[in-house]
């Protein structure tokens, strides 16, 4: 499935133009800027054979509600989306399977940062809700800085339905709440794992939490109770990493 949109963002843009060229329709630079960050940019279009236009500010902000940082994109977008029966025969294929389920993050800019991590850690999908969750938007495209377009996504209908059907494949479903006793750097995270964050505040919803083999936390040592969606997902999805020794598990 593949969307024309407007990347906007120095790093997603320049992530677009070294990651997929091929899909860049249209490049637009600010008019009268000039500096080292976009002369890159300016060179991986020109190698691509991509043609960049100067416009003004007015026209670009109208473009886009965000911070274009004086670079908008106009391209192809190729969503690595991934149904549910797909994912659960994964599961059963692998022995060290890895997702991210986001339990309600609501924030553009959360999940782009999630997705992002995500990506970095090696996971086999991240899943969500269909129903409480941010949308794959440019917002989330930027933050994600191109991961969005590799890391395969799954909108689950209900997801605590989907959880029992992981563990139907032997998946071990770890969520992490605040109340929980165990702490993440003394819980075993090895083989097949879900590991699943809930959003800001809220956390996990009562019948995702109930659906969970474990709940974990991150042990705090100073006067901030929590810490931000997208900064727990990076501690725990590299604790996976660490623990098994390696930086990537997706194919």
């Amino acid at each position: 499935m593949s969307n024309i949109e407007k990347i906007y963002g120095i790093h997603a843009v320049e992530s677009l133009l070294e990651r997929g060229p091929q899909n860049v329709i249209q490049l637009f630079l600010l008019k009268n800027r000039s500096d080292k960050t976009l002369s890159k940019i300016e060179s991986l279009a020109k190698n691509a054979g991509i043609k960049c236009q100067n416009v003004d500010r007015r026209k670009m902000d109208d473009w886009v509600r965000g911070n274009h940082q004086g670079v908008i994109a106009e391209a192809k977008v190729h969503d690595a989306s991934m149904s549910e029966s797909q994912l659960l025969d994964l599961a059963a294929s692998k022995n060290d399977f890895f997702v991210l389920v986001l339990d309600g993050v609501t924030d553009p800019h959360n999940l782009g940062a999630c997705i992002r991590t995500a990506d970095a850690a090696g996971v086999d999908a991240v899943i969500l809700p269909k129903d409480r969750s941010a949308s794959l938007n440019s917002t989330v495209r930027k933050v994600a800085c191109g991961a969005a377009e590799h890391v395969p996504t799954v909108r689950v209908t209900n997801l605590a339905r989907f959880l029992k059907q992981l563990q139907q494949e032997f998946v071990w479903v770890i969520g992490t709440a605040g109340e929980a006793t165990s702490e993440i750097f003394d819980t075993k995270l090895e083989n097949k794992v879900a590991l699943v964050m809930g959003a800001e505040g809220a956390g996990m919803r009562r019948l995702t939490r109930e659906t969970c083999d474990e709940l974990i936390k991150i042990p705090m040592a100073g006067s901030v109770s929590s810490l931000n969606v997208s900064v727990a997902t990076g501690v725990c999805l590299f604790e996976y990493v660490r623990q098994n020794g390696k930086t990537s598990s997706r194919n």
